[in-house]
């Protein structure tokens, strides 16, 4: 009998078979799929569809392009008709002819609208309205050959605006139905309108032309065509006229106002002035009425500024015609200021933003044509630094022209002008975030003032050194009135004390008393300004070279004098510590010893001093504790002031001017390496020993004698042996090799005579010994490392 599995383990036998048939299955058709794909022969894919052809241009731009071409040509073949095939024909048919034309092409426009053809009717309108000019002409040419044709031109151009303005009011044009007849669309020509304005352009022009009416005629005839198109394009509600009006009012009124300018700026008499200024003022009123109807804020605001500036240069020229030319900019920089009082009315906020900018614009101006003087006056004095002692002037307009730069012509009101806008600045700025800048601007202003006044006012020359002295003194008066000192005006009183000790060159008594007087007055502000104390030092070396002069030393004594300077500024460091005016203080002082270096140099004796006196400020200045950097400053000066000494005393050993730098830096290296046990030997004794060693090898190598040489090599043993005991490299080092070419320096005489005594083929032996060995070398490596590659081949 058959064996039969229980139920559960066959039905596990089962489900295997038919996941392995599954299987195999898959495969089967996998494969039928990949048959048949190969077999079956390939499929070009489908073209692409043909692209579609767009039309480049839309329907309306064709038909407008078609009318305007049409309008152009009908209107040049009428133009050639009036001109060309006029004289073929009589009176009456010239006349018949063109009227008929001319009524035909005007009145089209009506049948054109019934039937809603509106760009058709525009075209044949622009048609009959060249037509019209036509016909202007042609009655010239057989009515009126002999009238004025400028004066015809005016009346043919105001009579066509007139008419063609009727024909656009007039030709409302046909009733577009909109679904019922009781509700109609008006549809009005466009193009009558504002060629109608266009026309109206001509009319005052012309006639002004044709009466011959002078410049001042045809100034105003633009303007009063200008504020004809302002008014059109406000209150026209058509916008194609408002376009036209604008464009009318901007282009005629800006020719009208250049025109009246320049009318005043070239009248002579008081009649011409006046005629001048009233046609500016009226171009002010334009551009002030413009303004408050103009919707857009920022064009509002730059019309009201021009027609501020218009009616400043209005008001200003009545006064210039009757005073002098000292008073042009003061009598327009008035009608600036006054013109501010419009900013604190109710006028709309754009025309008071424009009125205030045109004011500060005048003043801007003004402060200009004022700072000529103000710099004459201020650089004017640094030419006695090329003429020190040579005599006081008579004025202090002489003391500051010495130059041959003449004084500028008109400038006798330019103090009172920047007082002007300094008043302005003070009084009219008042917010919060203007306010400091307003005030720093008006003390300069008034600082300018001041500083050009006494040549302004031509008076003596004393007199204007005593004014600006009392300048100063008040401007550091103002700086130390609060506990935070004020940089600007301390800047201005320095500057004004720069050119008062250039001015006070001039005579010996004057430069000492100026000198000693900013030198106290800036001592005096030092605790409260932090650059006070650099100008004190500044003046007061200015002061000690002064004082040598006037006690007719020479130069290198000077020198002495000087030195006190870097003396002050050293102790008043110390009293500084931790200000932010200590590091000036410092330069200074610096500054001041190389000029007294500078000073002593012709004398080599006296330079030794000064440079050891130097050494010692510096030394006594790192003694503090943030400044021990100073001590290698010291220690510099003090072998430079050793080495003129010794050059002085006519010492020609390396040696003498080698070891007073070795000697010193070994000891600090000394001292640095036992403080901190890590420093190398190279920067504690490194520099030390190279000081002496390298100059005194290189002195040896051309010394003939035996002395030095075998100095050189003792000291060089000592220090060879030095580092060997103590492990230092850098004695090991330096004194070996110093050791090695002082010998083959002594040795090489030796050298050369058994170079000469040995056979002439002994050298060539030699090289090829090395050659061999060389190559015996070589070859030993390239057996190893073939012996290496065999070995990594056998490991495989």
């Amino acid at each position: 009998m058959t064996h039969l599995p229980p139920p559960a383990e066959e039905l596990r036998l089962l489900d295997t078979e038919l996941r392995q048939l599954d299987a195999r299955r898959a495969l089967l058709l996998a494969r039928r799929a990949w048959l048949i794909t190969a077999l079956r022969p390939p499929v070009a894919p489908p073209p692409p569809p043909p692209p579609a052809r767009r039309p480049e241009t839309t329907a309306p731009r064709v038909q407008n392009v078609l009318l305007v071409l049409g309008g152009i040509l009908l209107t040049v073949a009428a133009i050639a008709f009036t001109l060309v095939s006029w004289g073929r024909m009589g009176i009456a048919g010239r006349s018949l002819v063109l009227g008929a034309v001319t009524l035909a092409a005007l009145g089209s426009p009506v049948l054109l609208l019934r039937h809603g053809l509106r760009s058709t009717a525009e075209a044949v309108a622009g048609l009959g309205l060249a037509l019209t000019v036509l016909d202007v002409y042609a009655l010239h040419e057989v009515a009126f050959p002999d009238t004025n044709g400028l004066g015809y031109a005016a009346i043919a151009s105001a009579l066509l605006a007139a008419l063609w303005t009727a024909y656009g009011l007039v030709l409302g044009g046909p009733r577009r139905p909109t679904g019922e007849p009781a509700a109609p669309e008006r549809l009005p020509l466009r193009l009558p309108l504002p060629t109608a304005l266009a026309a109206a352009q001509l009319p005052l022009i012309l006639w002004a032309a044709a009466a011959d009416a002078g410049a001042h005629a045809m100034t105003a005839a633009l303007l009063v065509t200008a504020a004809l198109d302002t008014a059109a394009a406000f209150r026209v509600p058509v916008p194609s006229v408002r376009l036209v009006a604008a464009v009318g009012a901007y282009g005629l009124g800006g020719w009208g106002s250049f025109a009246a300018g320049w009318l005043s700026w070239t009248a002579t008499g008081p009649s011409a002035v006046a005629r001048a200024a009233a046609l500016l003022l009226f171009a002010g009123a334009i551009a002030l009425a413009a303004a408050w109807r103009l919707p857009d804020t920022n064009v509002a605001t730059w019309v009201a500024s021009a027609g501020g500036l218009l009616t400043v240069a209005a008001l200003g020229d009545v006064p210039r015609s009757s005073l002098p030319g000292d008073w042009t900019v003061p009598g327009y920089l008035v009608c600036a200021v006054a013109l501010l009082a419009a900013v604190r009315t109710r006028l709309p906020e754009p025309m008071r933003r424009g009125l205030a900018l045109a004011a500060g614009s005048v003043q801007a101006v003004s402060v200009v044509w004022a700072l000529p003087p103000v710099a004459l006056a201020l650089l004017g004095p640094v030419a006695w630094v090329g003429r020190v002692w040579t005599g006081a002037p008579s004025t202090a307009r002489e003391a500051v022209t010495t130059d041959g730069v003449p004084w500028p012509p008109y400038a006798a009101t330019a103090p009172l002008v920047l007082v002007i806008v300094a008043t302005v600045l003070a009084v009219a700025v008042r917010g919060t975030e203007w306010r400091p800048r307003a005030t720093v601007g008006a003390s300069a202003l008034v600082w300018a003032a001041v500083l050009v006044l006494p040549a302004a006012l031509d008076i003596p020359y004393w007199a204007g050194l005593s004014a600006q002295g009392l300048t100063i003194v008040a401007t550091l008066a103002y700086t130390t009135r609060s506990a935070k000192a004020r940089l600007v005006p301390f800047l201005l009183a320095l500057v004004s004390s720069a050119s008062l000790a250039c001015l006070s060159l001039a005579t010996e008594g004057t430069t000492l008393g100026v000198l000693a007087t900013l030198t106290v007055l800036f001592s005096a502000v030092s605790g409260r300004s932090r650059p006070a104390p650099v100008a004190a030092l500044t003046y007061a070396t200015a002061l000690a070279c002064a004082v040598g002069a006037s006690l007719g030393w020479q130069s290198q004594h000077i020198a002495l004098l000087v030195l006190l300077v870097p003396v002050v500024a050293a102790l008043l460091a110390a009293r500084l510590a931790g200000s932010p005016a200590r590091v000036p203080v410092e330069m200074t002082g610096a500054v001041a010893g190389l000029l007294a270096v500078g000073l002593a140099v012709t004398d080599p004796p006296l330079l030794a001093l000064v440079l050891a006196l130097c050494g010692v400020i510096a030394a006594g200045t790192a003694v503090r504790e943030d400044r021990r950097s100073a001590g290698y400053a010291a220690t510099a000066l003090f072998v430079l002031a050793a080495w003129v000494r010794l050059a002085c005393w006519g010492v020609g050993y390396v040696e003498a001017y080698t070891l007073p730098v070795t000697v010193p830096a070994l000891l600090v290296g000394a001292v640095g390496r036992r403080k901190d046990p890590l420093t190398s030997s190279w920067a504690a004794y490194g520099a030390g020993l190279s000081v002496t060693l390298v100059p005194s090898l290189l002195t040896a190598w051309t010394d003939p004698d035996w002395p030095r040489p075998l100095l050189l090599g003792v000291a060089a043993l000592t220090v060879t042996l030095v580092g060997a005991r103590h492990r230092l490299r850098a004695p090991l080092v330096l004194g070996g090799g110093v050791l090695a070419l002082d010998t083959l320096h002594e040795l090489a005489p030796y050298l050369v005579q058994m170079a000469g005594a040995l056979p002439r083929w002994v050298p060539p032996a030699l090289a090829g010994l090395v050659l061999l060995a060389l190559g015996a070398t070589y070859e030993q490596r390239i057996r190893d490392a073939r012996r290496v590659r065999d070995v990594l081949g056998r490991m495989r």
